[in-house]
Formats: structure tokens, C-alpha cells, sequence
């Protein structure tokens, strides 16, 4: 028998986003975990967000389903620390998804190992090669997700609301808990309760993805000026959370585009 799928239309979630607004992230997190049960999960890269997120709905409900992936090109510090991860919370089902093999085998073949140096376009093609699509497809069959966004954190996440549907992903329901917290809320949340912290936060990173497309900030830049360093005028996305709003959306068409045209379609 199929499980009943819990929907919400653009009416109903703007009305939730306003009630929600002033709440705590626990009660937004406790409202998702009674509103989806189990057809919500946390999707992170265990960064700091992430990780304040993952132990909040722990304390609710420690069976509580967490996706993270594996582009195959992550530090060894990140393999190192989803095993931290695992054994601090031994009863939350993380679920590690990774990329199609032949999709990179092609992509690497016809492009390099590192054509996310060449352009903005190439570097859009191999997130959603290695990381996007995995997320896409691990999102299939759930009601609501939860991510760690926050609005002080880049341009194009100034506006989001603590829910909002995902009209990129079904339509699902996208939980922002952290939305109006800081960096400070989110460092003050790890020492209260702690929480693990990714090892590479210690060597000044403040974002942290690809080991080839991250790096530690230098004083004075924003927390995402380590993501993609080399590119100029291009939004600090990899596709997964805002493509049109930030304009990325119009790079991601032309890359997938010239990749289906290499297919020959």
C-alpha cells in the first residue's frame, strides 16, 4: 500500500514561513520531524550548520535519516570525519550517496579530471555530475528535506524563509531551520552541546567542499570566498539549493546542454 504523501501548495507553506518566522530552530525542526515523520532527512555535507541541525533533530528523534555524498573528490579529512560522525551518533541512518561511475568515467574523459578550472560551465557540469544528481535522486520519495542554509551566509540566500517549496525538486517542502541564525548562533549551539566540528574549520576554512574547489578564507573575506576562488561573476552555488533565483540556473542549462550534445542527442 502507498504511503499518502503530506503536500502543501504555495498558499499553505507562505502561511507556515510567516507562523514560523520568529521560532526557534527546534521547534521548526520538531514541527518537520511531527509533520513528515519519515518521509523527511537531513541533507549535508557536515559542515558546522549541518552538524547543529543533525544533533537538534537527534535529541528528537535519534533514528533521524541524513544524506551526504561522496563526490570522490573530497578531503581526506571529510571521509575521516562521516566515520567521527557515525560513531557519535550510532543510531542516526546516514545514508552516503555517490555519483554514477560511468557519468564521471565520461565526464573525465572528455573534459580532464579537472574541467572545473576551464569555466563556469564546466565547473556547473561536474557539480551536478558529482553532487546534485545524487542529492536529486536521494530526494526522491520524500515529502520535506532539511538543509543547513542561512541568510547571512551569500547573496542569494538573503531571502529564504524557514520552509518554502522546492518547485526545483517536486515540489517537496525545503526546512531552513538556521535561516536567522549567524555564524556566532551556530559556533555558540556546537560548544553548548558538543558537537563535532569538520577537522578542516581548525585550518581556516569556513565552507567546505571538492578538494580542489575549496580552500581556507584570508582576513577579510566572506565565509563562501573559498568555494571556486578562481571564478569571477559567478554564483557561489553548485545547483542544488537556488539555480534560478541566483542566476545560475541560465550556466547550469548551457553545461548540461553541451554535455547531452557530446552524447550525441
Amino acid at each position: 500500500m502507498l504511503k499518502e504523501r503530506v503536500v502543501f501548495d504555495d498558499l499553505e507553506i507562505g502561511q507556515l514561513a510567516v507562523e514560523l518566522d520568529d521560532q526557534e530552530p527546534e521547534d521548526v525542526i520538531e514541527w518537520a520531524l511531527n509533520t513528515f515523520g519519515e518521509s523527511v532527512a537531513i541533507v549535508t555535507a557536515l559542515q558546522a550548520d549541518g552538524m547543529a541541525i543533525l544533533d537538534m533533530a537527534h535529541q528528537m528523534f535519534p533514528q533521524v535519516r541524513v544524506m551526504t555524498v561522496d563526490t570522490g573528490r573530497l578531503p581526506r579529512e571529510t571521509i575521516e570525519f562521516i566515520e567521527d560522525v557515525r560513531r557519535r551518533y550510532p543510531e542516526v541512518r546516514l545514508e552516503v550517496r555517490t555519483p554514477d561511475a560511468d557519468e564521471v568515467a565520461t565526464m573525465v574523459r572528455r573534459n580532464g579530471p579537472d574541467l572545473f578550472r576551464e569555466s563556469v560551465e564546466n565547473r556547473l557540469m561536474c557539480c551536478q555530475i558529482r553532487k546534485v544528481r545524487p542529492l536529486t535522486e536521494a530526494l526522491e520519495g520524500l515529502d520535506a528535506w532539511f538543509t543547513g542554509l542561512r541568510r547571512d551566509q551569500w547573496a542569494s540566500r538573503a531571502a529564504i524563509t524557514k520552509v518554502q517549496l522546492d518547485h526545483d525538486h517536486d515540489g517537496i517542502v525545503k526546512v531552513n531551520p538556521l535561516a536567522d541564525w549567524t555564524a556566532a548562533d551556530v559556533d555558540e549551539y556546537l560548544d553548548e552541546f558538543a558537537v563535532p566540528r569538520h577537522p578542516l574549520y581548525a585550518q581556516g576554512y569556513t565552507s567546505i567542499g571538492c578538494d580542489p574547489c575549496t580552500r581556507p578564507i584570508r582576513d577579510g573575506e566572506d565565509d563562501r570566498a573559498g568555494r571556486w576562488w578562481w571564478e569571477s561573476d559567478a554564483p557561489k552555488e553548485c545547483g542544488m539549493h537556488c539555480p534560478i533565483e541566483t542566476g545560475g540556473f541560465e550556466h547550469e542549462v548551457r553545461a548540461i546542454l553541451g554535455e547531452a550534445h557530446g552524447d550525441g542527442h
